[in-house]
Formats: structure tokens, sequence, C-alpha cells
């Protein structure tokens, strides 16, 4: 610690800024199905996701070496390409924040970092294999995966759930899936913790390397995994309502039993590209989970429109954050004056950001169930149709449903004959 720099110290707090962001963007990746469907009440879910966050950040430190040694060259790194980096990534965090679309922050900081280290050191500082096999093969097969498997868990949920014949079974299974939708939403927080959380990690440890404070390849110190996780626990805490309420009800309605698929679904593929230590984006195995939900359920509607604007900020991520870097990376060569500007301008950027974000500001009343700022309804499109044209899953067949109404005959009832009149 005795060796790290003013710059440094910049550095690092502006590392935990963007892990603070990271939190409460990605707050919805683990708690607004579970907040939709009324499984846990807005705050109660927020405060869950930050205390299983900061538990997972110190399961593994797998994602953290693949950034701090994989992604670029070690080897002439300078300290202000790391800073530079950090700015792409945290102004394209609170932009997609700002417009409640649900972005992934892990491939804003690898689009500022690279950005940044080819505007140092050309493209030789980048490592393209790692990038492609670690970074852009997860981002494509994670929402496809997490989708499928979320389609097909809850096809099986409904099918499973036509053997239910009256109404207390009924309400049993509904506990029964809220509590399910409970654990699962704390095992997405606890794997979105050794996923996410281990990117500033490594980012960190990276800056610490190029200061000269680490030897290259050596693992995060205890108190950069402490701090990591304390920031975006942080964050996750304040929770960003206006993504959650995206994931919530934009993409798709969501029951118990599909919140649930969904959710057991993204945990099961974040946690195993954890232990592979692929650095993959929760958001869109999240998100892709909750559309492969909401087609598996007969009559439900994915909101594409909702969707392409989601997909097209997947899209322009990690190039935008680049350029941004790229940009910051160019000042900052500059010298002392250029680190100033930039840091100057990633304040401006960000008090910017949030007064537009006090003009139509979204708590966590506008999330919970039966919000009055409800999304409006949207009809099948071509995708959702031939889905539930394939083998839709069975509704659930209640006694009561079985029973038939015969309509009274029209006009004016007959008195009975058997009844003799009163005077």
């Amino acid at each position: 610690m005795e060796h790290i720099t003013l710059l440094l110290a910049i550095v690092i707090a502006t590392a935990l800024v963007f892990d603070f962001t990271n939190g409460f963007h990605d707050t919805a990746n683990a708690m607004a199905t579970t907040i939709s469907t009324g499984a846990l009440k807005p705050k109660t879910a927020v405060a869950m996701s930050a205390v299983l966050n900061l538990v997972g950040a110190f399961l593994s430190v797998e994602v953290a070496k693949t950034i701090s040694g994989g992604i670029v060259n070690e080897d002439g790194l300078r300290t202000e390409v790391i800073f530079a980096a950090l700015v792409g990534a945290i102004l394209w965090n609170l932009l997609t924040w700002l417009v409640g679309l649900p972005s992934s922050s892990s491939h804003a900081l690898f689009g500022g970092l690279i950005g940044a280290a080819v505007m140092s050191a050309g493209w030789s500082s980048v490592n393209g294999g790692t990038v492609v096999t670690k970074v852009l093969l997860p981002a494509v097969a994670a929402p496809i995966v997490a989708g499928v498997a979320a389609l097909l868990a809850t096809r099986l949920t409904y099918r499973i759930g036509g053997k239910i014949r009256n109404e207390a079974q009924e309400k049993a299974t509904a506990k029964g899936y809220r509590a399910g939708q409970i654990a699962s939403a704390g095992l997405v927080s606890l794997a979105h913790g050794t996923n996410d959380a281990q990117k500033t990690m490594g980012i960190i440890t990276l800056a610490l390397v190029t200061g000269g404070v680490l030897s290259p390849g050596s693992n995060p110190p205890v108190w950069v995994i402490v701090s990591a996780g304390l920031a975006i626990a942080l964050g996750t805490y304040l929770g960003g309502w206006r993504i959650i309420r995206t994931m919530g009800s934009g993409l798709t309605e969501l029951k118990p039993p599909q919140g649930f698929a969904a959710q057991t679904s993204a945990a099961t593929v974040i946690l195993a590209s954890s232990h592979l230590g692929f650095s993959l984006s929760t958001t869109q195995s999240c998100s892709g989970a909750v559309m492969g939900a909401g087609l598996g359920r007969a009559g439900g509607v994915v909101r594409w429109s909702t969707a392409t604007r989601m997909f097209v900020a997947w899209g322009l991520t990690l190039p935008a954050a680049g350029l941004v870097g790229a940009g910051a990376e160019f000042l900052t060569k500059q010298g002392t004056w250029g680190v100033v500007v930039v840091a100057a301008l990633l304040v401006a950027g960000s008090g910017a950001i949030w007064v537009l974000s006090r003009r139509k500001p979204v708590g966590h009343g506008d999330v919970a169930p039966g919000a009055g700022d409800a999304v409006p309804a949207e009809p099948a499109g071509v995708v959702t149709q031939a889905i539930a044209a394939v083998s839709p899953p069975p509704t659930t067949a209640q006694a009561h449903d079985l029973t038939a109404t015969v309509p009274a005959p029209a006009g004016p009832v007959a008195a009975d004959p058997a009844r003799p009149a009163t005077v």
C-alpha cells in the first residue's frame, strides 16, 4: 500500500466507482422477476441481493485473473490506460441506466479497456484469442443457452402443474414457487458477486501491476477483494429501479413458475462460466432467461420492441465504450493536464446524466406488482407465435373451471305452475 501513487489511488477509486455503478445497473439481473411476481418486496429484494453479492465476491478469483492477465498485455501498459478504460465503462453504464436498458457492464469495461489499450500501444497490446474465446463467444452463447434452458424449464413446470386439480393444491404450489424464486434469486445474486465483482478486482489488480506494486500474474490482494465486494454490494442496495422495471415487466409478464425457471437457468449459466473463468455478461444471461421463460408459457408474449432496443444496446456496448476509452486515453497521453481534463469530463458527464434522471425519477414504488407506470400490452410477434404453436404447455385444469353455466332464456320468466299465487 505504501507504494501507491496519487494517480494509482485515483484509478483505484475510479474502479470502485465503476463497481458501484455495476451494482445498481445489474440489480435487475437477480431481483427483477422476484419483485414483478410479488415474491419479495422491492427494498427487501435489493437488500438480500446486496448481501449475497458481497458473499459471492469471496468465492473465486478466476474471472479476475482473466481480466488482469488475459485480455490485454501487461508489459508496458500505463496506469493511465486503466483510468481511461474505466471512464468509458462508467459513462456507458450511466447512459444505459438513464434510458432503462439492461446493457452489459462487463462489456462496457472490456470495451473501454480494449479501446484505451489500442490507443496507447496499438492492436498488438490486445490478446485477440482471449477476447474471442472468453468474451465474445460467451456473449453470444450465454443468452441463447439461458433462454433455451428457461423455455424448456417453464414448459416442464407447466406440464407438471397440469396435474393440479383443486384450489388448495394451486395455492400451495404458488407458495412453493415463490419460495423457490427467493432461493433462485439469491443464487443469481451469489453468482453475480462471483462474476461481476471479480471484474473490478481484476481491473484494480491490473492497475497495481502497471504501477509496479504487484508482479505480473498475481492474485488480487485481500483488501482489493473486500473493497470491490463492498462497492458492488452498496450499489446493489441502492437499486437500479429503471432497469428493474424493464426486466420485470418491460420484456414480458411473468408468473411465479416462470420467474423460478428463469432465475434458476440464469444462475446455472453464470456459476458455470465463473468456474471456467469466462467473463460473460450476467445481464445478457438473465435477459435471455427472462425472454425464454416468457415464451415458455402458453399465451406468453415477449415485447420485441423493448427486446430490440436491448439487442441494439448490447451490440453498441463494446464499440461505444471502446471509443470513449480511446478518446480518454488520447487525452491522458498529453500529460497531467490531460488526466485532469478526463477526470473533469467524467464528473461533468455523470452529473449531467444524474440531473436528467431527476426529471422523471423511478423509485421502488414504480417496480412493485400493479405499479401504475406499467408497460402497455404488445401483440404477439412472429417468433412468439411460432414457438407457442409447437406443443404449447398445458394450462392448469382446476376443478371449479369444469362447471358449466346454462344461460337463462330471454324474455319474461313464466310463473311456476306448481306454486300457487299469493294475494
